[in-house]
């Protein structure tokens, strides 16, 4: 990787570099084999391009547009669960596409309780 890095590491077609500054920890490797995952449901192009096309939308967005993404909201989450592979359905990121889903449901949650 590039001496001016942004990232620990970057998975390319299910291949992850990392930084040399970076400790590979269980945690980094789950979330880039979450990664992987995506890539082949999707067959790695069409990742690449939804991946950009979110990214560059959420710029547009308030908050951290590459945290929003929902790829990266999906191995964000499940990172720790080291058996999430495991029992993962397929294109279970589409649940991470919508930044405000879960704001949402709280709001509902609340009102409820009041």
């Amino acid at each position: 990787m590039p001496p001016l890095r942004r990232h620990a590491a970057i998975n390319l077609f299910g291949v992850f570099f990392v930084h040399p500054d970076v400790r590979v920890t269980k945690r980094l490797i789950n979330h880039e084999r979450i990664h992987t995952a995506q890539m082949r449901e999707l067959a790695y192009i069409p990742f690449y391009l939804i991946y950009l096309i979110e990214w560059a939308l959420r710029l547009l967005l308030k908050g951290n547009a590459y945290r929003s993404i929902g790829f990266e909201r999906e191995a964000y989450v499940h990172e720790s669960d080291f058996d999430y592979l495991e029992h993962r359905k397929h294109y279970a990121w589409l649940k991470y596409m919508n930044k405000n889903k879960k704001r949402k449901k709280n709001k509902r949650n609340r009102k409820k309780d009041d």
